[in-house]
């Protein structure tokens, strides 16, 4: 008798642990993937929407792909254009030169694209926790009014609802739409306080979780909440006036005395080479007397001295900037809009003190 042999049995002997537990673990580690994929999308989707924007992520992803790819080939072609003209480099050069700028330029654009991005979607979360910290006691205020009244925490919420509370009017309403679907109003309420990274919203939404579970007089704990919140702005008001005079030198020697200082230098480093240049010709005649007078060497030139002072007045700015934020707002994030307009003001004071000292020092040259 001929027995038939099964093929695939040599292939389920050759697997430790046989060829179903293979396509378990196989299935198994596909579907994970997939978990964590929808996982990863799920928060990034979540991080946009605290910033108040609806935006597909596929099609943000296609953008910087295809923005990537047109920057690419706008910057190959005017290298090939460029070195084939000017310099006669042979055709195995410019496509070496193009491999490494397509893999590593590409990969760069994208990556600072996607830094970019999440910076200005993360200022855009710390603008609107500002609002909200902003309006929030005036809100809480008009809800304890509706408590008062006699209506329920989740109504008096809705009806403190203005339109000029702005982002926190969204807010609630999104609360106020998870509890018609059957969301508990405390869960709603710590998914709100969990969205933005505020200490004063999360200590309130706890404290009214805790009002709420132990009974207790709802409308005059929310009152007593307002009050300290407007007491708290109040000193950081105050501690902010009392910096005043720290701010303002700050802000004088970075705005006014650097660019000054450098503009004179610069003017004054071309005086001093034009009077070298005038006691090295009478050299001879020293050296004639017995006077050992020697001018040489390059030292430092003009134009390495303006990138010098640029760069220095870019950065002095960008620091002082944060600094004054830190010191007034108690946080870097505040300062943001600061930059750009001190960087402007020092380099423009800059340009303008070079051009004043080399006419007034051209007179004594």
């Amino acid at each position: 008798m001929f027995k038939i042999k099964n093929p695939f049995k040599k292939k389920a002997e050759g697997q430790p642990e046989g060829k179903i537990d293979f396509f378990k673990k196989k299935y198994k580690k596909e579907r994970d993937k997939k978990i964590i994929a929808q996982e990863r999308k799920q928060r990034i989707k979540d991080y946009i929407g605290r910033a108040g924007i609806e935006i597909n992520t596929q099609k943000l992803f296609k953008l910087f792909f295809n923005t990537a790819v047109f920057v690419n080939l706008a910057i190959s072609g005017w290298l090939i254009y460029y070195f084939s003209t000017h310099y006669g480099i042979s055709w195995g050069t410019i496509a070496a030169s193009m491999f490494v700028l397509w893999v590593l330029i590409f990969v760069l654009l994208i990556f600072a694209m996607w830094i970019v991005f999440y910076i200005s979607v993360d200022l855009k979360i710390f603008k609107r926790k500002v609002d909200i910290e902003e309006v929030l006691p005036d809100f809480l205020q008009l809800t304890a009014s509706n408590i008062n009244a006699g209506m329920t925490i989740d109504r008096a919420l809705w009806y403190a609802v203005r339109p000029r509370f702005g982002v926190l009017a969204k807010e609630i309403e999104t609360v106020a739409k998870e509890t018609m679907g059957g969301v508990d109003l405390k869960v709603a309420l710590e998914r709100f306080a969990s969205r933005y990274d505020s200490v004063i919203l999360k200590r309130s939404i706890s404290m009214l979780n805790e009002s709420i579970e132990a009974g207790g007089k709802i409308g005059d704990l929310l009152n007593r909440i307002a009050a300290n919140i407007q007491e708290q702005k109040a000193m950081i008001k105050e501690m902010s006036a009392n910096v005043t005079t720290y701010v303002i030198f700050i802000t004088f020697a970075t705005v006014v005395a650097a660019p000054f200082l450098f503009a004179l230098s610069e003017v004054l480093i071309e005086v001093v080479k034009k009077l070298g240049s005038s006691f090295g010709e009478t050299s001879n005649v020293a050296s004639s007397v017995g006077l050992a007078l020697s001018f040489s060497g390059t030292g430092v030139s003009q134009s390495d001295f303006r990138i010098f002072a640029i760069v220095s007045l870019v950065l002095t700015s960008f620091f002082s900037a944060m600094m004054i934020s830190t010191i007034k707002k108690g946080n870097v994030k505040s300062g943001i809009r600061y930059i750009p307009i001190f960087i402007a003001i020092s380099l423009t004071l800059y340009f303008i003190a070079q051009g004043l000292a080399s006419k007034l020092l051209g007179f004594f040259v």
